[in-house]
């Protein structure tokens, strides 16, 4: 009898016990939700936390403090990628060409060393008769360059050519010390020009073209002076209309045998 009641009352306290005594851990455990529990743990909720979710509590069915820092990472990433137009795109959806002109490096001395920042000159042209420059600064290269590009976007001008690949007349610029000369070539001439003026044929859209810088080889100074003379170019269309004639009129005047068929041919 004694067996059987050590027995009995042994089994009975040994046996609840742990029983009773895991069910409160896990329902404390699940409750709380503490440092290991619930959630999954910590490692539970830094996995919740590569996972871009979980509120700001490090244990619990929130989840771990990084889901903030996932979801922070997630919407920067979005942010990045709004649609940004990359090189060669206009807010109009037409493809731009681009050409990088020159790039300056200054520095500043200052108590702790030297500061250095960058100036970008930026030529911007569809092909088709519109060119225009611009000029950034800033302390890195490709802002300097986006800044020099929003530039020359804005500033683009609209230049009449003969046939789609030249000028109509020859033209004179000049800024400061640079002084540049433009002339009409014949057809498979090519772009006869140097350094910063070829960017502005190329991008402008111009097959044929001769031209000559005399004075100064500052690139600034050299498209300025271009850029004049390209604002000074007309059309027989645009001279017409401002004199109220018709073009084969003003073309006849020359000499020309063939004015009605070279009123006909010229669209701008």
């Amino acid at each position: 009898m004694a067996d059987d009641n050590n027995q009995v009352a042994g089994a009975t306290p040994e046996g609840a016990a742990p029983q009773d005594a895991g069910s409160n851990a896990n329902q404390n455990t699940n409750t709380s939700g503490g440092f290991g529990g619930g959630g999954g743990g910590y490692g539970g909720n830094r996995g919740g936390q590569r996972g871009g979710g979980g509120g700001r509590g490090r244990g619990g069915p929130g989840g771990g403090p990084g889901g903030n820092r996932g979801g922070r990472d997630g919407g920067r990433g979005g942010r990045d990628n709004r649609g940004r137009g990359g090189p060669g795109s206009d807010d109009g959806g037409e493809e731009l060409i681009e050409k990088l002109v020159h790039i300056n490096r200054v520095s500043k001395t200052v108590k702790g060393g030297k500061r250095f920042g960058f100036a970008a000159l930026v030529v911007v042209g569809d092909g088709k008769g519109r060119a225009g420059f611009g000029h950034g600064k800033a302390r890195e290269v490709p802002e300097a360059i986006s800044k020099a590009t929003a530039a020359a976007k804005k500033a683009m001008i609209r230049v009449p050519m003969r046939e789609g690949r030249t000028l109509h007349h020859d033209g004179n610029g000049h800024f400061g010390a640079g002084r540049v000369t433009l002339r009409s070539a014949p057809a498979g001439t090519g772009i006869i020009a140097g350094g910063p003026m070829r960017a502005i044929f190329e991008s402008l859209g111009v097959a044929d073209v001769v031209t000559k810088s005399v004075g100064t080889s500052n690139p600034y100074n050299m498209i300025r002076a271009t850029f004049e003379a390209l604002g000074e170019q007309t059309s027989p269309k645009s001279v017409a209309q401002r004199r109220g004639k018709k073009i084969a009129d003003l073309l006849g005047r020359g000499g020309s045998q063939t004015a009605e068929a070279d009123a006909a041919a010229i669209v701008e």
